[in-house]
């Protein structure tokens, strides 16, 4: 899949949710997106397309990132001599 394809789909799609619930379908496409093995640089590419899916793609990347500092926090090996 393809950024152009990602931004096509969720323009399309977007103008059926109601307003209120745009952020939350934003953030549960990419979800979806994810969930089904869209590479992190393809979504990275995505960003620009339109507001609501950057700040989506965006909060994932975050998410992401603070996962991964956490999981190396919790594999530190502590040596306490």
């Amino acid at each position: 899949m393809t950024e152009d394809l990602i931004i096509d789909i969720w323009n399309s799609l977007k103008e059926y949710f109601d307003k209120k619930q745009v952020e939350t379908a934003a953030s549960r496409f990419v979800d979806t997106l994810v969930d089904n093995g869209v590479d992190d640089s393809v979504l990275r590419s995505a960003i620009g397309g339109d507001e609501y899916l950057d700040e989506a793609i965006e909060y994932y990347f975050d998410e992401f990132e603070e996962e991964e500092a956490e999981d190396i926090e919790d594999n530190w090996d502590y040596d306490e001599d």
